[in-house]
């Protein structure tokens, strides 16, 4: 097998990434800026993600400014910690606190985070939309995602 960590790739298939890839909020490198050309090329792969009608009806949205990073992450986490501190939540076994532990390190550093990528629908799902069409519309989106 060749060395390629020398081109930036890392020589795994898909499985073994599929399968030891977990989530890594803890050891995300925030002062590591993301080039367009790797933004772009994870927009690539998206675009190969099955969606319903083979339609492909999502956009993305990157930010990277500042001051909208700290906004979004305001909202998100006005939104995270009631959903994530609900006494009334089912107890979490050990992997789950580990879980919500992870998940609230990331909620605090959010808007370190060198990009932030906004997932889109276009149209809308105005109130009233069919149980249908809404699960048709985000099971479309996240395979992308």
């Amino acid at each position: 097998m060749s060395n390629n960590l020398d081109n930036g790739k890392l020589g795994l298939s898909a499985d073994e990434v599929l399968t030891t890839t977990r989530s890594v909020r803890k050891r995300l490198d925030l002062t590591r800026p993301v080039e367009r050309e790797v933004l772009m090329e994870c927009i690539d792969i998206a675009h190969q993600a099955p969606t319903g009608s083979n339609m492909q009806g999502w956009r993305w949205l990157f930010i990277d400014d500042p001051v909208k990073k700290k906004a979004l992450a305001d909202m998100y986490r006005a939104n995270y910690y009631p959903y994530v501190n609900d006494p009334n939540r089912p107890k979490r076994d050990a992997q789950g606190e580990r879980i919500v532990d992870s998940s609230m390190h990331l909620a605090g550093i959010l808007e370190e985070v060198p990009v932030l990528l906004i997932p889109l629908i276009a149209g809308r799902l105005d109130a009233g939309t069919p149980t249908f069409g809404q699960a048709s519309a985000w099971g479309s989106l996240l395979p992308a995602v």
